[in-house]
C-alpha cells in the first residue's frame, strides 16, 4: 500500500540534559537559544530512546512520535533500508565543560546477552569546538588485562591504562561498542550513534547530579563494566575525507560505519548545496541561520538545530553561506566507498572513517 503521508523536514522535540559535565557552549559558543538556565550537558536533537523519544513539533505531524511513525510509515522515513522498530539513529549536541565519566556502551551482541537491549552503542564524536590541550581517553593500552583494569579503574588511575589522545576542532573519532571512552574538559561535540541509552561507568558519582555512589554499587558498576569491555578497539581522531561540488560547495565524510555516516557540508555566500538521498537524513545546523527547502517546503534552521527528511523527500537544499552536517545510515558501498574511491582517496584512508570498510 502506497504510503499518503504528505512528508515535509520535521522539527522534533529535544530533550535537554542537565549533567554536572555542563556549561553554556552550546548557547555561548553556537548561538543556540530556548535552552534552560544553568548548565546544559547534551541535547538529543533525534531520539527514539524508551521514555526519551522525540515528537514532531509542528506542522500536519505535529504531535506524532517519531516511534509511531516509524511503525505506521517506516518506508516514508527509512526508503527501502533495513531497519527494526526503531528509529536507528540518535544524535546530539554534547558540551563537555567538565569531564564526562570514564565509560562504555556494550556492543550489540553484548547488548543483548546483559543487557537485554536490541542492540549496542556505536558512537562518533564530531568535534566542533576544543580548548587548548583538550584531550579524550579512547580504547585501553596494549597489553591491559582485567585484573589490571579492574585495580585502575577502582584507584581511578586511568592515565595507566586508558589512551589519552589530543583533541582539536573538526577532528572525528569512530568508537566501537564496547570502547572505554570519555572526554573534556573544554570539549564541545557533535555526537551520532546507534539509538540506545545502555552504558555502565567507572567514576564515583552520578553524572546527572554528582552525588557520590556508595562503594558497593560503584564496585557493582565496574564488574559490570568489565564484563562488557572490549579491549581491542583503539580508535583514532581523523580530519575526514573531502569532495568538492562546485566552486563553493564542499562536503567531507566525517566517519563511516554500518550503523551510521556523517558528512559536513559548507557552502559560500551566494551557492546553493544540493543534496539527493534514498534514506533518512539528520540534518544539523552548526554555523549561521540557513534557508532550507525540501518537498515544497522552505524554512529556517537556527543554530545547533536540527531537521529530520524523511527519505520521501528526496533532495534537499541548503543556501548558502552554510555549515551543516548530514548523518544517515549508509549502504557503505553506494554512499560511502564508491565516491570516495572516484575522487581519489585510497582505501586505506576510507577504511579508517570507521568500521566495514576495509
Amino acid at each position: 500500500m502506497p504510503d499518503l503521508v504528505v512528508w515535509y523536514p520535521l522539527r522534533l522535540t529535544t530533550p535537554v540534559k542537565q549533567h554536572v559535565f555542563g556549561g553554556q557552549a552550546l548557547a555561548g559558543r553556537l548561538g543556540r537559544t530556548g535552552l534552560p538556565e544553568g548548565r546544559v550537558a547534551e541535547t538529543w536533537e533525534v531520539s527514539d530512546v524508551d521514555g526519551e523519544g522525540a515528537t514532531v513539533a509542528e506542522g500536519p505531524l505535529a504531535g506524532r512520535s517519531l516511534r509511531g511513525l516509524m511503525a505506521d510509515h517506516a518506508d516514508g522515513l527509512l526508503g527501502h533500508r533495513p531497519h527494526g522498530p526503531h528509529f536507528p539513529l540518535l544524535t546530539k549536541f554534547v558540551d563537555a565543560a567538565r569531564p564526562l565519566p570514564v565509560h562504555l556502551h556494550a556492543d550489540d551482541a553484548t547488548g543483548r546477552r546483559l543487557e537485554g537491549a536490541p542492540n549496542g552503542k556505536t558512537e562518533a564524536w564530531h568535534v566542533l569546538d576544543a580548548k587548548a590541550g583538550a584531550t579524550a581517553l579512547v580504547g585501553t593500552r596494549p597489553g591491559v588485562d582485567r585484573a589490571r583494569l579492574r585495580q585502575a579503574l577502582l584507584a581511578q588511575d586511568f592515565d595507566s591504562v586508558l589512551r589519552r589522545l589530543p583533541v582539536r576542532a573538526g577532528q572525528t573519532v569512530y568508537v566501537p561498542g564496547g570502547t572505554l571512552h570519555g572526554f573534556g574538559p573544554g570539549t564541545l561535540v557533535y555526537e551520532i550513534e546507534q539509538t540506545s541509552d545502555i552504558q555502565q561507568h567507572a567514576m564515583p558519582w552520578r553524572m546527572e547530579d554528582g552525588a557520590p555512589l556508595d562503594e558497593r554499587e560503584r564496585t557493582a558498576n565496574i564488574e559490570r563494566l568489565l564484563e562488557e569491555w572490549r579491549p581491542d578497539p583503539r580508535p583514532q581522531f581523523q580530519p575526514g575525507l573531502s569532495l568538492a561540488h562546485g566552486d563553493a560547495v564542499t562536503s567531507t565524510f566525517l566517519c563511516a560505519g554500518p550503523y551510521f555516516a556523517l558528512e559536513r557540508w559548507t557552502a559560500g555566500a551566494g551557492a546553493r548545496l544540493t543534496r539527493g538521498f534514498a534514506t533518512a537524513q539528520v540534518l544539523s545546523n552548526v554555523g549561521a541561520p540557513v534557508t532550507v527547502a525540501a518537498g515544497g517546503w522552505t524554512g529556517q534552521l537556527d543554530p545547533a538545530r536540527t531537521l529530520l527528511l524523511p527519505a520521501a523527500l528526496g533532495e534537499v537544499w541548503v543556501d548558502g553561506p552554510a555549515d551543516v552536517l548530514f548523518g544517515y545510515v549508509p549502504d557503505l558501498e553506494t554512499d560511502v566507498r564508491a565516491p570516495l574511491a572516484a575522487a581519489g582517496h585510497g582505501a586505506a584512508a576510507i577504511a579508517a572513517l570507521g568500521e566495514g570498510l576495509g
